[in-house]
C-alpha cells in the first residue's frame, strides 16, 4: 500500500516513527511533520521547558549525544532508533515539514503520493475534509488518551492529574474536522506509575499504541473490513494546562520531566 504518515517534530513522534517505519517494510511510505502541536498562545514556564526539553532530546540525536551536559549511559537498546534523516532512507523520499496541509499546495503534496491510507500520530494540524477524503482506506489517528473521556492535548497529563489508575491510547478514524471524535478501532491501557515522569509515560504508551496501529494496517492490507465503534455521547475535551493545573499536578508529587529517567531512555534507545 501507499501509506502517508503525519507526525510532529518531537522526540515522542520520532520514537513512534521508529516503531512504525520498521514495522511497515514492504509498503511505500511518505512522512510529513508538523512543527508543533497547538498554537502560539502563552503557556506556563513548565510547559515551555517541557517543549524545549523534547527538542533538546531530539537535537541530541544529531549532535554530541548529550542532554543538558550529561553523557548518555551506554545501555543495551531494546529498539535502536534513528533520527528523522536516517528514517528517510527507509521511505520514498525525504521527511519534510508540512504545516499548511489543508492549503491547496498542502493537499497537492499529499495527493501526489496517492495514499491508500493516512496514519496520524501527534500531528499538530487539524485535518480538513479535502485531506481526509484522499486515502482509499481513510485516516487513522493514534491518540495518547482514552476516548471519549480525554480528547484534546496532553491527555495523559490530565489523566494523571485526575488520579486515573490507568493511561491509554485510542486508535480511531478521523472522519471529519472534529477533534478526537471518530470511530474507535482499538485501545491500549497501562497502569499509571507515579514514580515515573509524564514524558516517560507518554513514550511508553506509544509502544502498545504503535503495535495496535501496525496490527490494524496489516489487517487492512489483507483485505479485512474494519468496523470502528462510534464513541458514546459526552466525554471531555482538554487544552494545554494552565498554571493552576500545573501547580496542582506538581502538588500531587507528579513531574513533567525527570532528567535522569530521560537520559536512561535516550541511552537505551538512541546511543
Amino acid at each position: 500500500m501507499n501509506i502517508t504518515i503525519l507526525a510532529n517534530r518531537d522526540i515522542a513522534s520520532n520514537y513512534a516513527l521508529n516503531m512504525l517505519v520498521g514495522g511497515l517494510a514492504g509498503h511505500c511510505l511518505t512522512v510529513f511533520l508538523s512543527a508543533r502541536v497547538g498554537g502560539n498562545g502563552e503557556k506556563p514556564p513548565e510547559l515551555k521547558r517541557l517543549a524545549l526539553y523534547e527538542q533538546a532530546l531530539l537535537e541530541a540525536i544529531y549532535t554530541d549525544h548529550q542532554c543538558n551536559g550529561a553523557s548518555m549511559p551506554p545501555l543495551q537498546p531494546a529498539l535502536r532508533c534513528r533520527s528523522f534523516a536516517q528514517l528517510a532512507t527507509l521511505t520514498t523520499g525525504p521527511i519534510v515539514e508540512l504545516n499548511n496541509i489543508n492549503s491547496a499546495p498542502g493537499v497537492a503534496a499529499i495527493q501526489a503520493n496517492q495514499p491508500d491510507l493516512i496514519l496520524s500520530i501527534r500531528y499538530g494540524v487539524i485535518l480538513q475534509p479535502q485531506v481526509i477524503s484522499l486515502p482509499k482506506y481513510g485516516v487513522l489517528n493514534l491518540h495518547s488518551g482514552v476516548l471519549p473521556d480525554y480528547r484534546g492535548v496532553m491527555a495523559s497529563f490530565w489523566a494523571m492529574l485526575n488520579d486515573e489508575p490507568q493511561l491509554g491510547t485510542t486508535l480511531h478514524y478521523i472522519s471529519d474536522k472534529g477533534i478526537d471524535t471518530g470511530e474507535v478501532v482499538a485501545t491500549t491501557k497501562m497502569a499509571v506509575d507515579k514514580s515515573s515522569c509524564y514524558l516517560a509515560q507518554v513514550l511508553k504508551l506509544y509502544v502498545g499504541g504503535c503495535e495496535k496501529m501496525l496490527f490494524t494496517v496489516n489487517a487492512i492490507d489483507q483485505g479485512q473490513v474494519l468496523r470502528g465503534i462510534p464513541q458514546p455521547l459526552g466525554g471531555n475535551y482538554y487544552s494545554f494546562p494552565d498554571q493552576q493545573a500545573v501547580n496542582a499536578f506538581q502538588s500531587q508529587g507528579l513531574c513533567l520531566i525527570n532528567e535522569v529517567e530521560m537520559r536512561t531512555f535516550m541511552g537505551r534507545h538512541y546511543y
